[in-house]
């Protein structure tokens, strides 16, 4: 009996993380899209010598 209720428990344990695992995701991240770069270009005769 005792066996029966580990194996079970085992089964269960692992079927669980399987669905976990293969399902789709339920998080709730806003779609972001396409960001555009709108920052100035790197020049390197601009840069500050250290």
């Amino acid at each position: 009996m005792m066996l029966s209720r580990m194996f079970a428990n085992m089964l269960q344990f692992i079927s669980e993380a399987f669905m976990r695992i293969f399902t789709p995701t339920d998080d709730a991240y806003p779609v972001t899209g396409f960001q555009p770069f709108s920052g100035v270009p790197y020049k390197k005769r601009h840069a500050a010598h250290w």
